[in-house]
């Protein structure tokens, strides 16, 4: 666990739940990353497009501001 929200949120931004999981939150930084691997598949398969991207990076923005907003030094 670090004592820096915008560590935890840039890792977040790299990687979906990673954020979480400094920040302690094991079981939402599981989900987010499980979100991350079905919403990778789903973007390659099925809209392999714009829209696909557009998407993706949303979900990272708001992986981002959820390990922000939910830090809590401990």
């Amino acid at each position: 666990m670090t004592n820096n929200k915008i560590i935890n949120a840039g890792a977040s931004l790299i990687i979906p739940g990673l954020g979480q999981l400094l920040n302690g939150q094991t079981q939402k930084g599981i989900i987010f990353l499980a979100v991350l691997i079905l919403l990778n598949v789903f973007s390659y398969f099925l809209m392999n497009n714009i829209f696909g991207n557009v998407i993706s990076l949303a979900y990272h923005v708001f992986a981002c501001y959820d390990a922000y907003t939910n830090f809590e030094i401990k």
